[in-house]
């Protein structure tokens, strides 16, 4: 009945005699093109009145394909409306661009094909990713990844199809683009090792989008934003954007902090000398500190003890996991754990070591500060009444009170 369509139309044109055919022609093409218009907006109307239906169902699949195919059923109803006004225009005129129509149309079915099978894509992919409308949703590296590659199986299909619809020989089209792969290759060896190492990302799954991620053989560290086919962009923590090549991926290391299972606490605490006798007390009520602490993974290495004699500490070694692996609420709990090791090291009458050095005189050596501080007492001596003082020992005070004397006497004299 379609086919039929555009002759029963003419037949009417030839058939009427109130206008001129040109008139006739003008009125015709307007009212079909007018007629196009209901009729899109008639179907817009009852395709957006099923999505709401359907919206109320359990099965997502149909909300996905219906919303996919709203906008292309209406440019379908376009598409064949404008193709009946430009085949009744092409009966009556010689221009050329009407001489295309037949070309034209079948190239719009496969464009609207290829629209609604990438909107059907680009639905999946949010409603696989979507926590709302997944009780599980997917991981959004893996369905990214298979979404472009759909698309680009999607696209190169059509593009061969078109490419034969147009008349060219698709066999050609291959042998070319066989020849010219490997012109490309060479030329664009950069290029493909990015798009084969994103490929092998996509593979591996190393990192997804939202890790944190760092390499120890290159300056790399910060998160994740997006997984390209060419470049992997990484934000720094002083929140600059890195762009990564792909092929980088596949030469360096790549540590991936986000896939921990604990955080370590590894410290070294030292007390001093002095509180040996403490020592033992010390390292059981740490470790018994530790074992009952919320915050601390009782399954994983727990380790207090003494460590070594230090050149001015007796150091204890503390090593531990937190149960959290979040770096800020991870600092949280390690501050908590240092000081409540304080508190038990005050508490048992001990300190915190800090560096320090004690230094032995050999008998007889004396130092700068206490001859100045000998002098110092010399001179408070003579200033009193008699001018005399209680000698250290027999010798030396001798000497001094008999020195003091003979400065009197010339001082008097």
């Amino acid at each position: 009945m379609l086919e039929e369509t555009p002759a029963i139309v003419n037949n009417w044109i030839q058939d009427w005699g109130l206008l001129s055919e040109s008139w006739r022609v003008v009125l015709v093409v307007f009212g079909l093109v007018l007629g196009t218009a209901v009729v899109a907006y008639i179907a817009s109307f009852i395709v957006g009145a099923i999505e709401r239906r359907f919206k109320k169902t359990d099965n997502l699949w149909d909300d996905a394909l219906l919303h996919a195919a709203r906008k292309p059923v209406v440019a379908f109803v376009w598409l064949q409306g404008v193709y009946w006004a430009a085949e009744v225009a092409h009966r009556y005129s010689d221009a050329e661009i009407f001489s295309v129509n037949d070309k034209l149309l079948q190239l719009g079915f496969i464009v609207l094909l290829v629209w609604t099978l990438l909107r059907l894509i680009k639905q999946g992919e949010e409603m696989l990713t979507s926590p709302l409308k997944m009780k599980t949703p997917m991981d959004y590296t893996t369905v990214n990844a298979i979404s472009k590659l759909s698309r680009a199986v999607v696209i190169i299909t059509a593009s061969l199809t078109a490419l034969q619809s147009m008349g060219f020989s698709i066999s050609g089209v291959l042998a070319f683009g066989g020849v010219g792969g490997i012109a490309v290759g060479f030329a664009a060896k950069d290029l493909l090792a990015n798009f084969f190492g994103g490929f092998i990302i996509h593979l591996d799954r190393p990192f997804k989008v939202g890790d944190w991620v760092r390499s120890p053989d290159r300056n790399i560290e910060g998160t994740v934003e997006h997984i390209g086919w060419r470049l992997t962009t990484v934000r720094t923590f002083d929140k600059r954007p890195m762009y990564i090549p792909n092929a980088v991926f596949t030469t360096i290391s790549v540590e991936n902090p986000s896939r921990m299972l604990n955080r370590r606490i590894s410290e070294t605490i030292g007390i001093r000398y002095a509180d040996v006798s403490g020592m033992a007390e010390i390292v059981s009520e740490i470790r018994d500190m530790l074992e009952n602490h919320e915050d601390i993974d009782q399954d994983q290495t727990l380790i207090v003890n003494f460590l070594a004699f230090n050149a001015s500490s007796l150091d204890i070694m503390v090593y531990t996991f937190t149960k959290t692996i979040e770096w800020v609420r991870f600092h949280e709990v390690k501050q908590d754990v240092l000081l409540k090791i304080s508190d038990i090291i005050e508490g048992h009458g001990a300190e915190v070591a800090f560096p320090t050095r004690t230094l032995h005189l050999p008998d007889g050596v004396r130092l700068a500060s206490e001859e100045a501080g000998k002098s110092d007492e010399g001179e408070a001596s003579s200033a009193e009444p008699g001018g005399s003082r209680a000698p250290v020992d027999g010798s030396e005070g001798s000497s001094e009170t008999q020195g003091d004397s003979a400065e009197a006497t010339g001082e008097g004299s």
